[in-house]
């Protein structure tokens, strides 16, 4: 049994990375229904937080069906790190996740993110203060390094363990690399081979077939994976992953029919919890992905993008499926 602190989250537990702009309660309901033993939310900046800035506020919305689910967050300035992990308990999430990991540069350049590591001192002084913060666990997600000439992920491992975090993800690239080229999981499964590491090790990157994680969970020994860009438009990937580990075959693919349902869904919880405005805007970027190998399906999905009307968008659902009726997806 895997457990963060005292949180269990099974053998082996499939976990939803946190992505800005997708990871919302929206898109966690729907991987949660299909699977997901445990979800984060897209990550807050700790100063957005402590200046009760609407858009971080409304980050630390959590439902019931949700959990288990930790909340992350990121910063570098010491005295906010530890005033957001007291704001992030007020909230009451499973776990309190610190992003060491984020590559885009106006988070790097306030040394946030993946910025500090650069600076893994300072990245042991924030974690430590922020344990000490809190009740809650504390997780950490991270990549391997800066770049190739600076990978000291061995080390950060363990210096993180060593101030009380409680599992630690490791997104298997380099800030330089960003997402291009392939995960190197080899030192993930180093530090999960480490005797001195007695946390759990979950694997990130590159996952989005059930054959590539048992692969994986095999080779390197991970206590668990956690699956970000691979969820996107395909939330039945836990599902997927979890029976073929099981049984060695494949769930039947999603259909069109479990694609519109899951859209639908998708969208209802999208405007329940945004407005109909935002809510309808944000669930644009979701279409292609959903609706990705359909063939001819452009002329719909520009019409999904234009459309303002919810009904007017499920109507516009409702001629996919009377269009594409008989279409194996």
């Amino acid at each position: 049994m895997v457990k963060i602190g005292d949180v269990e989250l099974g053998e082996f537990p499939l976990l939803l990375a946190p992505m800005e702009d997708v990871s919302d309660p929206p898109f966690r309901a729907i991987c949660k229904q299909y699977g997901a033993d445990m979800m984060y939310t897209e990550f807050i900046s700790v100063e957005g937080l402590i200046r009760d800035a609407r858009k971080s506020v409304q980050k630390l919305d959590i439902y019931p069906e949700e959990r288990p689910i930790g909340i992350q967050i990121f910063g570098s300035n010491l005295e906010s790190m530890m005033r957001a992990a007291e704001m992030v308990e007020e909230a009451k999430p499973e776990v309190l996740d610190i992003n060491y990991g984020c590559p885009v540069k106006k988070v790097v350049n306030r040394c946030a993110g993946a910025g500090i590591l650069k600076d893994i001192p300072r990245m042991v002084e924030l974690t430590k203060a922020v344990v000490n913060s809190t009740n809650l666990p504390v997780t950490v997600k991270t990549r391997l390094g800066w770049d190739a000439n600076s990978i000291k992920i061995d080390e950060v491992a363990e210096r993180l363990q060593d101030v009380g975090i409680k599992a630690l993800s490791i997104h298997g690239r380099t800030r330089q690399q960003m997402y291009k080229g392939e995960a190197d999981w080899t030192l993930i499964g180093k530090i999960k081979d480490n005797p001195r590491i007695h946390i759990p090790i979950f694997g990130n990157g590159d996952i989005k077939t059930p054959e590539k994680a048992k692969e994986y969970k095999e080779r390197y020994n991970v206590d668990g994976i956690m699956i970000g860009r691979g969820a996107i438009g395909n939330p039945w990937i836990f599902n997927q992953i979890k029976h073929y580990l099981k049984t060695g075959e494949h769930l039947p693919e999603p259909q069109l029919i479990d694609k519109l349902t899951a859209v639908r869904q998708h969208l209802r919880h999208s405007v329940e919890w945004k407005g109909e405005v935002l809510g309808i805007l944000e669930m644009r970027r979701h279409y292609t992905n959903y609706f990705r190998g359909l063939r001819n399906i452009k002329y719909f999905r520009s019409q999904l993008v234009l459309e303002n009307n919810l009904d007017g968008i499920f109507q516009i659902l409702n001629e996919i499926e009377q269009t594409y009726s008989e279409v194996q997806v």
